[in-house]
């Protein structure tokens, strides 16, 4: 049995390995970047190795530093979670050569299945369903155009060592091809130093289902039930969820054994999934589902197939590589309910998904219904050079709809700030029309592009904020306290900070269902799963920063690449002070009105925080 585990991952996924690990009495080994160097799974793992700088191509995708991290601990085994390194057969043989456990398929298996052209034709040949198109060796221009022409088109163009939608193009037209061709071969070239094609029919109405699988080194392998991961942006899953919507029984059976005949077909040890496309134009049918491709690995979702099954997939790889025989047998194994998945991630939908990051000044997610998978605390910050991923939440009810409002109950109450995420993107996603009636298939947010529409805050919510100032701080001079007004309610007005922006709420009506939480001076907001932060306002003279004190402040984080001006330097309204670079985009910072720059507390390329107070304006002195 393996002894110490040497996790060659980061973020959610070392996280968990690491959980899995230390319930079956395994030491562990986390390795980390300059940048992940206070990082969770480095904090949570019984020992940490440092492999070098922030780039993962300098770090984590250097598998000699790796192995050597390994050697130098006594680990006796590599576990690589998903990305990165985990489906690189070179690197899994090089673990193997140097007398150590590969928590994963052998190399040889992956080496299989690592071109789409060549596993298709594998696949084939097992008897496994396969997209009607083109895998042939000639990748003439002539001959694709004449084989994009026989299937009919549109067509899609997919670049046999590809992954995660590049390389990829649909082409509708005759006319369009041959610069869609160029297009995809130059993208796969720079992705993969490969710029082979294939050539697949367009599917109508196309559903992503995929199939869990397990093999083990006596023989045996075992499917875990399908996920439906159809709704995706770009090629890349959003959320995901087990069992499929609409699969009967028959169809069920028909995909599992056919992925069971996959995974048989390449040797498979460890877990794997295999992936169909299902033209579901007219429901799921088992003759209408297609192989795509396998993972050989462990996939983002697996956390689905683990609730409705009771299994641990981490425990059951650990085993194996172990060499023991897998736990249960494929009778053994049952569908238990429902689980969905929602991918949270560090970006701005409004702002075209553009990566946020930045510490995490607040970061509190309810887990009284939810399984979260997170590879950040409060207080971590959200690094640039990797997957902007902050937590996967799971789900798992007695069927779908409860599984739903759960995922709602908690998209509703989470509490991310100032980095942004795709909350509420999600919630709108979770709760549309479509989503709720499983009317899926991949191009389900494309046709919905509001759902990426910046959240304004209320007036209901700012009440509730109020509300809860008024009652934390009572002899605040910003706060009206009640009073009689003629034929009027009682009001009590509570002026506030948004940002940089002076708001208002009446205190005495507080409004039902916006979840609040009191921390500090702040009181933080969900509304429709976007996080606000509200502060109270603070007259001038009691020496607390805010706009109408002429504090100039960050309205994001980003860096400043200029300063125009200077400590006691006189100054008009609307002069330019600064300029902030965030998100690509450059913000003038101006005076708010005559006076003199006091304060001035960044230079130029200093890196700021949201709402961090760069410098003030003071009022001239009157003689």
């Amino acid at each position: 049995m393996i002894t110490k585990l040497l996790i060659a991952n980061r973020g959610e996924i070392a996280c968990r390995i690491i959980r899995t690990a230390r319930a079956m009495g395994i030491a562990t080994v986390a390795v980390y970047s300059d940048a992940d160097a206070k990082a969770l799974h480095v904090r949570q793992a019984d020992e940490a190795v440092h492999i070098g700088p922030s780039p993962a191509a300098e770090s984590y995708l250097v598998g000699a530093k790796i192995i050597a991290a390994a050697k130098q601990t006594g680990a006796d085994a590599i576990h690589p979670g998903y990305g990165f390194l985990s489906e690189n057969a070179d690197f899994a043989q090089a673990v193997i050569d140097a007398g150590l456990i590969w928590v994963g398929p052998k190399p040889a298996s992956i080496r299989a299945m690592g071109l789409k052209d060549a596993a298709k034709q594998l696949m084939r040949a097992a008897g496994v369903p396969v997209t009607p198109g083109y895998d042939g060796s000639d990748q003439s221009v002539e001959r694709l155009t004449k084989e994009a022409e026989a299937i009919g088109y549109p067509v899609l163009i997919k670049a046999v060592a590809g992954g995660g939608g590049k390389g990829m193009r649909k082409v509708d037209a005759p006319a369009d091809f041959a610069a869609a061709l160029e297009s995809c071969r130059r993208e796969a070239k720079a992705s993969f130093g490969n710029d082979e094609v294939l050539l697949e029919k367009w599917i109508t109405s196309p559903r992503h289902i995929e199939v869990q699988v397990f093999g083990d080194s006596h023989g045996s392998v075992v499917h875990l039930f399908e996920r439906d991961c159809s709704l995706q942006r770009r090629h890349q899953k959003v959320i995901e969820e087990a069992p499929a919507p609409g699969m009967d029984a028959a169809t069920r059976e028909a995909i599992c054994a056919a992925a069971v005949r996959a995974a048989k077909a390449v040797d498979y040890e460890g877990a794997g999934t295999i992936e169909f496309i299902a033209d579901a134009s007219e429901g799921l049918r088992a003759d209408r589902i297609f192989f795509m491709e396998m993972n050989t690995r462990l996939q983002v979702e697996h956390p689905v197939t683990e609730e409705i099954t009771g299994v641990d997939l981490v425990e059951w790889q650990l085993l194996v590589a172990s060499g023991e025989p897998l736990p249960k047998r494929q009778e053994e194994l049952s569908i238990n309910g429902h689980a969905i998945e929602a991918r949270l991630y560090a970006e701005d939908p409004a702002k075209g998904f553009l990566p946020s990051t930045g510490t995490l000044e607040m970061f509190a997610i309810d887990d009284g219904y939810a399984r979260i998978e997170t590879g950040v605390a409060q207080g971590d910050a959200i690094s640039p050079f990797y997957d902007p991923m902050i937590a996967k939440i799971v789900t798992h009810a007695e069927t779908r709809e409860q599984a739903i409002w759960r995922m709602e109950d908690c998209l509703s109450e989470q509490l991310v700030f100032p980095v942004r995420t795709n909350a509420p993107f999600l919630l709108r996603a979770l709760l549309s029309e479509d989503f709720m009636a499983a009317r899926l298939d991949t191009g389900l947010i494309g046709r919905n592009p509001e759902w990426a529409d910046a959240v304004a805050l209320s007036q209901a919510a700012r009440d509730q904020a109020a509300h809860a100032m008024l009652h934390r701080q009572p002899s605040d001079a910003s706060v009206q306290t009640p009073g009689f007004r003629l034929n009027a309610p009682d009001r009590s007005e509570v002026a506030m900070m948004l940002g940089s922006e002076i708001v208002s709420g009446n205190a005495s009506r507080p409004a039902a269902g916006v979840l609040q939480l009191n921390d500090g001076e702040t009181v933080w907001l969900n509304e429709a799963g976007e996080t606000f932060a509200l502060r109270p306002f603070a007259a001038r003279g009691t020496g607390q920063a805010s706009a109408a004190d002429g504090a100039i402040i960050a309205p994001m984080p980003g860096k400043v690449i200029t300063v125009d001006v200077a400590e006691g330097q006189a100054v008009t309204a609307g002069q330019r002070l600064m300029v902030l670079e965030a998100m690509k985009m450059e913000h003038a910072l101006t005076a708010p009105f005559d006076g003199v720059v006091e304060g001035l507390a960044v230079d130029a390329g200093s890196q700021v925080q949201v709402e961090a107070v760069l410098c003030k304006v003071m009022p001239a002195s009157k003689e």
